[in-house]
Formats: C-alpha cells, sequence, structure tokens
C-alpha cells in the first residue's frame, strides 16, 4: 500500500498540471477549502508543504439554462461558464499551500483582525433604470477597496453578500459602462468579483455570505460554483427552477475565530420584505435556521451571526419630500419573532449585515444584539440618508428599543474589525482610501461609536 500511494504522488508530481487562473480559500462547513476556477477540463495540483494533493470538480465548465429575470427576453440569456471550479480540503495543520503555483492564505488560529465588505457589484439593472459607470474607478471603487482592505493584513475576510449586480447589458450610448460584460454567466462573475477582488483573496480567507443577488431566480448558478461554503450536493445548483426550494436555502454553519469566538454563516437571502406564512417553504427553513443558530452557539463565548438582510437595522424612503423610515427584514422577523423580542436566539452578540448600501450600527437596550451593516463596498448606493436623530420610539423589529446608533452614507469604504478581549473588537470605519470616518467598540452585545447617533427622546406628557 505504502508503494502504491507513493507511486501515485509521484505520478501527481510528474503530471503537467493544469493552470488555476484564480484560487482562493473559502471558509466552509467542513473547515477550509482551497477553491480554483481553470479554463483547463481538470483541475490543478493542490501543493500543500511541498506535497502534491489532487484537488476535485466541484462544477465542470458548460452552458446553464437562462434564468430570466429581466424585463424583457432581450435582457437575459443563459449563464456560460467555459471554466472548471475545483475544490480540496485544507489541513488545520497546514503550513503552506499553493495551487497552479499561486499562494493560498491559509487560517489563523486565532483571528485577531477582520475586514468586513458587502454589496460590492456594479449595478446595470434596465428594470431600475439603474446603470452605475463601471469603468470609472471612483464610480465603482471595489478594486481601490479591494487592494486598500488587503493592505489591512486581515486574517479573515467578510463579505456579507450581493457580488453580481451586471444583470442587463449596458445602454446604448453610455460611456460609463460600454462594453461591460452582463448576466449571470463567468464573463460578468469574473467582472465584478472574482478579477477587481484578486488582491483581497490573496490576503486571507473568505466567509461568503449569500445576497439576495445570488439567489436562484438571479446570480445563484455562479453562488454555488465560487462561492457557496457547502459541499455540493444534488439540486443545490441553481440550474433548474424546479429545485430553488433545495438551491435558496442551506444550512448555517460556524467558522471558528479562536479562544471561543466564532462566525456563524446564515443563508437567509431568499427573505421577501414581507412576513411569511406558515405554508411558505421559507417559514420553515428560516425556523430551521434559527435552530441551528441556535445550537451552535452553546458554549461560544462570542458569536457573530452573518446574514445578508439586516433584521435589525434601518433604512430610509422619501416620500412626497418625506423622510421614512424603513425597519429590518419583516419576513425574518414573522419567524424569529415568535422566539421573542431579541429576535436571535441568546447566544448571539453581533448580527452583521449588508443589503443596504450604507455603513450602520445599532445598539439596543437590554440583551438585544448589535446590529452592524456594510453594504457599501463597491454598489451605486442608496440616496436617501438617515436622519440624524431617529423619530422616538423608532425600532427596527417588534419590542425592540434602541439605545444608539450610527450610520454613514457619504462614500464607499470596508470596516475593520480587531480583537481587543475575549468578548470585545474594536471597529473602524473606513474610507476607499483607508481614511477612517468612525471608530466604534463592541462589548458583549452593546456597541457604542464615536458619532453615535442617540434617539430623539418622546415627546413629554
Amino acid at each position: 500500500m505504502r508503494r502504491l500511494l507513493a507511486a501515485l504522488a509521484a505520478a501527481l508530481l510528474a503530471a503537467p498540471a493544469a493552470a488555476a487562473d484564480t484560487a482562493y480559500v473559502v471558509m466552509s462547513d467542513g473547515g477550509a477549502v482551497a477553491r480554483a476556477v481553470t479554463t483547463a477540463a481538470t483541475c490543478p495540483a493542490l501543493t500543500i508543504d511541498g506535497r502534491a494533493t489532487p484537488m476535485t470538480v466541484r462544477f465542470a465548465a458548460g452552458t446553464m439554462p437562462q434564468r430570466p429575470t429581466a424585463s424583457t427576453a432581450e435582457n437575459s440569456k443563459a449563464s456560460a461558464f467555459p471554466v472548471t471550479v475545483c475544490d480540496a480540503p485544507l489541513p488545520a495543520a497546514a503550513r503552506q499551500a499553493s495551487v497552479g503555483g499561486i499562494p493560498l492564505p491559509l487560517p489563523r488560529r486565532v483571528v485577531r483582525r477582520i475586514v468586513v465588505i458587502g454589496d460590492t457589484g456594479c449595478r446595470i439593472k434596465a428594470a431600475d433604470n439603474a446603470a452605475q459607470a463601471c469603468n470609472d474607478a471612483a464610480s465603482f471603487p471595489f478594486a481601490r477597496i479591494a487592494t486598500r482592505a488587503a493592505a489591512e493584513h486581515p486574517d479573515l475576510v467578510i463579505h456579507v453578500g450581493d457580488y453580481l449586480y451586471r444583470e442587463n447589458p449596458c445602454p446604448a450610448g453610455n460611456a460609463g459602462c460600454a462594453g461591460s460584460p452582463w448576466g449571470y454567466g463567468w464573463d460578468a462573475w469574473a467582472a465584478d468579483f472574482l478579477t477587481p477582488a484578486t488582491p483581497l483573496l490573496a490576503a486571507a480567507p473568505w466567509v461568503m455570505v449569500r445576497g439576495n443577488h445570488e439567489s436562484c431566480a438571479r446570480a445563484g448558478q455562479g453562488w454555488w460554483r465560487f462561492l457557496d461554503g457547502h459541499a455540493t450536493a444534488p439540486h443545490h445548483d441553481c440550474d433548474a427552477a424546479a429545485d430553488d426550494e433545495a438551491g435558496d436555502w442551506s444550512p448555517p454553519f460556524a467558522v471558528p475565530l479562536g479562544r471561543g469566538a466564532q462566525v456563524v454563516v446564515l443563508d437567509l437571502a431568499i427573505a421577501p420584505n414581507r412576513p411569511l406564512d406558515g405554508g411558505d417553504w421559507r417559514a420553515a427553513a428560516f425556523e430551521r435556521s434559527y435552530q441551528s443558530l441556535a445550537a451552535l452557539t452553546v458554549g461560544a463565548r462570542f458569536t457573530f451571526a452573518a446574514d445578508h438582510q439586516p433584521i435589525l437595522g434601518f433604512s430610509a424612503t422619501a416620500k412626497s419630500g418625506t423622510t421614512m423610515l424603513v425597519p429590518g427584514n419583516v419576513a425574518i422577523q414573522s419567524v424569529w419573532g415568535s422566539h421573542g423580542a431579541r429576535q436571535l436566539p441568546p447566544g448571539v452578540d453581533v448580527l452583521l449585515s449588508g443589503h443596504y448600501h450604507l455603513w450602520q450600527q445599532v445598539d439596543f437596550a437590554g440583551d438585544v444584539p448589535s446590529q452592524f451593516i456594510t453594504g457599501f463596498s463597491g454598489t451605486l448606493e442608496d440616496v436617501v440618508p438617515l436622519p440624524d436623530r431617529l423619530p422616538p420610539n423608532a425600532a427596527p423589529a417588534p419590542g425592540t428599543t434602541v439605545a444608539r446608533f450610527a450610520s454613514w452614507i457619504d462614500g464607499f469604504g470596508y470596516m475593520v474589525l480587531d480583537r481587543t478581549g475575549p468578548r470585545s473588537w474594536r471597529a473602524a470605519v473606513h474610507t476607499v482610501d483607508g481614511r477612517v470616518v468612525d471608530r466604534c467598540m463592541i462589548v458583549g452585545r452593546r456597541s457604542r461609536c464615536d458619532v453615535a447617533r442617540v434617539p430623539a427622546a418622546p415627546p413629554a406628557g
């Protein structure tokens, strides 16, 4: 047997290996995974501590069925993936690893610095008459953010969802996005995420959170191929509409941060912004998520819960010249709120989300976990800012009381979390160029920021 294994290893080293166009590390439900994307039909070799290890095909190249979501058939097309996506687990004891000559960042036993980003794609959507200037680094700065965030030397990157926004062709005569690839295939995924993210993918392993843009009816085919942290399974690919219930939800999993801290990854992106009735399959799926999250927090000293949809945050809309607050996602609240006003299981300390194209922090009275939103890393920003002071008794979910909040909507950026103790972190909100516009302290479930906005007092009497 030893001779056979030695012969197989020698054959791997001697055989010409496929080249990897892109390689990165995804934190998965089974630990760290090396993932590679190649134009070859076979997988490149993964080298771990000087030894070649075979990778397995996660998804073969192919053109997948059209998933039309745009307003006209001309604005939808089949998803072409002329690339092979490969996987291989990374042993916890590995010291060095590379794929096709591309060095891979390895997980640290104790994560001390985390970069948090979200909503990074360039928005081109005919139904919304939106055409972001993808060709302008100031208007679409994700590549600049990735480079600057990589210079922070993070131990881990958390992306809170929405990676692909180039859903339709650039309008004729629009120089800002002229020539942009579009749709849900490889060319759009490469332009919107994998190419601009290259320096940050090389800097640290990633926790990938699914966004609503990665639902099966949109960019879910690429999500399962390139980013999802679960092993492949039948019907979990978003290729056939009949399989969307399987493809649009997956169970939570925990990523250890060392010393009893963790990030629990939640796939709740398919939630609409309306209450769910008991007959909706999503209600049952979200209840399973809640129970799994509760179980995963048992014994942990500190838990970040990462999901795309803000459960405990605010957005704003303007009607007839008046700014009106929009509460957190009511679909998730309609299921999770049955367990109590705090919405999340008792073991959750901080909720990390995206979806709203801004940065935000909300701290609550009582034992409700703090909410942070980092949906400001490249996508066309929300145009309605939150008020300087929340209206009296404003609450993102029934039964919650806001103690303080902060928000920033004046540009793009990223957030850095630095560990300061067993249950404490320091957060810094950075602009594209790295300038700090706010600093926060997190101690357990409570958070406080320098640029804090205290809710307005209720009227007397």
